[in-house]
């Protein structure tokens, strides 16, 4: 452990020192990266009750759980509706270089995803069968955006503009109002980027009615957006009534630097991170033993200056770590390994190192390319894979919004051809009705 006692103002940091070369490191290493918190027992059961009570009680329990969780005095459902109207006030009252940046951002996110849409398409094969596959729009999606220790209208545009791109007819929106209280850059956010309903409701509260629909919440296709622990536990619950994008954990960044890098962008890059709550995780990992120190002499020089300093200081000390490699080839042995949700390659020319990347949400090339660009304006989505599930799970994007129909038409000559393999192999299952189902069509009857 490196003890570096903050003399500048701000919370003392320890930051876990990890060597890949030595014994038991991986074991390590996969209990620095574990997050097991959405799978706690107590947790699920308390989830599961709120849930069934809105499947059950639909908007009455939604307002009984608001008042109860958010501390809004709401009295009826209406009081959780935002209309179009609030939404649009927001949008044409805040600060013009808001909305400028605002409306930039959308641009760039609207532009990057275009290029994801997936087109039908089919062909005729040489038996004269038609094949194909038709493309469809999901009709309705709710999309969770979290309003707890921060506003997030980036989470807004980023759930919402793939959606409206790929043609989803109704986008049903949620978020949290503690106090009654909703950031106005969100509300504008919401409407800039055409969202059909907006409810003030968060938490499992929030999926259940969702998933289940109520009263006065539509019941969506598919669920997207990150959130709380009690946020992901619900969407792993309903998973099945709806389709979800992912279940998030908390916020990660991977850092590999070959210690050329100014250490301040490299400490104030793991700050972006773990900044957004305590269970978040920063991660560098280095060829440069010397470069550790200097890292923790910015984290000491900076975090005073830091406005969620507490946060950054609990995320630091509770997940975060300094991992020294030997070289390039084993910090990517790591990399993947871990499988970020952000990776940042802070090294020279690290296009050539892309290839050695199997595992990653989102991965930032070069000194002048942090994080930060791709939470808001680089065009690529934010919602990532998190807790090594970049593995096998992507960013969200277009195709999220989309499905996929599989098309098959034969004329009689095509399915006279297929009708003996189909006989064939359905015989070979006993399953006599499917090769009788074929064999009535290898002739011209009918």
């Amino acid at each position: 452990m490196s003890n570096n006692s903050n003399l500048n103002g701000g919370p003392a940091i320890n930051i876990l020192r990890l060597d890949a070369a030595a014994d038991g490191f991986y074991e390590q290493l996969d209990t620095l990266v574990a997050w097991s918190a959405v799978s706690d027992i107590e947790l699920e059961s308390s989830v599961k009750a709120i849930m069934l009570d809105v499947r059950t009680r639909g908007d009455d329990a939604l307002l009984d759980y608001t008042r109860q969780f958010d501390g809004f005095s709401c009295k009826t459902i209406e009081d959780l509706r935002i209309s179009q109207s609030a939404m649009h006030d927001a949008l044409n009252s805040i600060d013009k270089d808001l909305r400028l940046a605002l409306e930039l951002s959308m641009q760039r996110i609207e532009d990057f995803h275009n290029r994801q849409l997936q087109q039908s398409w089919r062909y005729t094969d040489a038996t004269g069968t038609m094949l194909g596959q038709q493309v469809t729009a999901l009709e309705r999606v709710g999309i969770y955006v979290p309003g707890g220790k921060a506003a997030y209208p980036s989470s807004v545009l980023m759930n919402a503009v793939p959606a409206n791109v790929a043609g989803v007819e109704e986008v049903i929106m949620v978020s949290p109002a503690p106090a009654g209280e909703l950031n106005q850059t969100v509300l504008a956010a919401a409407a800039l980027a055409g969202v059909d309903h907006f409810f003030a409701v968060g938490g499992a509260q929030a999926i259940a009615a969702l998933a289940y629909g109520t009263q006065s919440v539509p019941r969506v296709d598919k669920i997207v957006g990150p959130g709380n622990r009690y946020v992901a536990t619900a969407k792993k619950i309903v998973f099945g009534e709806v389709g979800l994008d992912m279940v998030a954990g908390p916020s990660e960044i991977l850092i590999v630097c070959d210690g050329k890098t100014n250490p301040d962008w490299i400490a104030m890059d793991m700050f972006s991170q773990a900044e957004h709550d305590e269970h978040a995780q920063a991660i560098l990992i280095s060829t440069e033993a010397g470069f550790f120190a200097k890292v923790s002499a910015s984290i000491e020089k900076l975090l005073g200056g830091m406005e969620r300093s507490e946060i950054i200081a609990a995320s630091l000390n509770n997940r975060a770590a300094f991992i020294q490699v030997a070289d390039l080839n084993e910090a990517f042995q790591v990399v993947n390994r871990i499988a970020p949700e952000h990776l940042e390659l802070s090294i020279d020319d690290p296009e050539q190192w892309l290839s050695s990347v199997r595992h990653a949400g989102a991965i930032f090339l070069g000194r002048h390319t942090p994080e930060a660009f791709g939470d808001y304006c680089a065009g690529p989505n934010h919602v990532l894979p998190t807790s090594t599930t970049a593995r096998f799970a992507s960013p969200l994007g277009v195709y999220d919004f989309q499905k996929r129909s599989s098309i098959i038409q034969c004329d009689p000559k095509s399915a006279s051809q297929l009708s003996p393999i189909a006989s064939t192999l359905a015989r070979s299952e006993s399953l006599t009705a499917h090769a009788r189902s074929a064999e009535m069509r290898s002739g011209d009857d009918g």
